[in-house]
């Protein structure tokens, strides 16, 4: 990959002046992820009206616009492959969703991608810093995501138990599964970085105690098991050059030996999650709508490119699935670009290598084996902005002769 500032851009503090915090990218982070936040109101704990809450969320995209020409007012940017394949993904979503048969939704979906898109860009000068600052930002707003919902399972476990005794945010109206996805890319994040030394015993501690609680309470096995792989797939290629990965791996063998000799009835309990083998093998029904959208009717063009961004769902009935949501709402273009997009940062990881590969293969791990069971990878998503994390600290740093892959 070519890395090519348009304006020169200083290798420490990013474009302009370095030091307030309105010159870093941690308020615009905060913001564009507070808009991924979506209000699935209303909230249990503190009384705010549902088009409040979406007003509050869908807001903070305008606000991130505004707090990156204040962070990069020069508007220096540095071209690169993920940004471009989420270019061409917005563009595409864009076209396709004018001509859908629900005009307004679809293309308010579209325009939001769009601009998501576009508040990215101005902070492509980050990448490839050696602090790796979208990295911090990104971790920042996961700890106190997972905080709030701590916090509201203590101060009201009732509501935050609500939903079938699965944990969810009673501050803000975070589902169980948004819970568990923010607790395990968490949670992983912090493990592979103190693989490297980078993260001290205490932090980490801390972490596994507080995520782990939320993930393993939020009952939602998608996260569990992709958080697992992408933290095994980190490890295995920091394996032989950390003697840490090798302990971890050596005592991590010997605790799932013994928990699954003395906790395998409530380990298969917490699997099953009361459901009979039929169910299990169903996904919980959705392997039923995947059916009804690949049999749907549809012309050539349709299956090409799509009908247009939706809200997730197909005749009243959620898809749960990115690949099914995509070929839907973008075609068979959609999928592969989507493809090519996860290939490069694997392929890209895989050559870079050390801290910075292992941090990007457990992230492109961790939303490859999500997206068979969750949405995100094709509209305004923390998945995006996931993978947006991952370029950035593959990213060589700017104005060098190693820019180029």
């Amino acid at each position: 990959m070519t890395t090519i500032p348009l304006r020169a851009a200083s290798t420490r503090g990013g474009p302009a002046v370095a030091g307030p915090l309105l010159r870093s990218p941690l308020l615009v982070w905060a913001a564009i992820y507070g808009n991924v936040l979506t209000f699935l109101g209303p909230t249990p704990l503190i009384p705010i009206p549902t088009p409040l809450g979406q007003a509050i969320a869908q807001g903070m995209l305008p606000l991130a616009l505004i707090l990156t020409l204040l962070a990069n007012p020069g508007l220096v940017l540095r071209l690169n492959v993920p940004m471009a394949l989420l270019t061409v993904l917005s563009v595409l979503a864009l076209a396709v969703s004018i001509h859908n048969d629900f005009l307004v939704g679809s293309a308010y979906r579209a325009v939001r991608l769009v601009l998501f898109v576009l508040v990215l860009w101005p902070l492509t000068p980050w990448w490839g810093h050696a602090d790796r600052p979208l990295l911090r930002a990104h971790l920042r707003c996961l700890r106190v995501v997972t905080v709030s919902v701590l916090m509201g399972a203590v101060v009201a476990p009732g509501a935050a138990f609500s939903e079938e005794g699965r944990l969810r945010g009673a501050i803000w109206p975070i589902p169980p599964p948004q819970v568990a996805h923010y607790a395990a890319v968490l949670l992983g994040c912090t493990i592979v970085l103190w693989f490297v030394g980078e993260v001290g015993g205490r932090t980490t501690l801390v972490t596994v105690a507080g995520a782990g609680a939320a993930l393993i309470e939020s009952h939602t096995r998608t996260a569990l098991a992709a958080m697992l792989l992408g933290i095994i797939v980190a490890g295995a290629s920091l394996f032989l050059r950390h003697p840490r990965v090798r302990h971890a791996a050596a005592v991590t063998a010997l605790v799932a030996g013994l928990a699954a000799g003395l906790a395998g009835p409530w380990i298969l309990a917490w699997l099953s999650r009361g459901q009979d083998a039929q169910q299990a093998s169903q996904l919980t029904g959705r392997t039923k709508v995947w059916t009804a959208v690949a049999n749907a009717p549809r012309t050539w063009v349709q299956a090409a490119f799509g009908t247009g961004l939706s809200n997730k769902s197909y005749n009243g009935l959620p898809i749960d699935s990115n690949w099914v949501a995509t070929f839907l709402e973008l075609g068979w273009v959609g999928i592969a670009v989507q493809v090519v997009l996860l290939a490069f940062l694997a392929g890209w990881a895989l050559a870079r290598r050390g801290t910075e590969g292992a941090i990007a293969l457990f992230i492109v791990t961790y939303c490859l084996v999500a997206s068979f069971t969750e949405t995100g990878l094709g509209d305004a998503s923390p998945y995006l902005l996931e993978l947006v994390v991952a370029g950035s600290v593959l990213a060589r740093p700017a104005w060098t002769r190693a820019d180029v892959l």
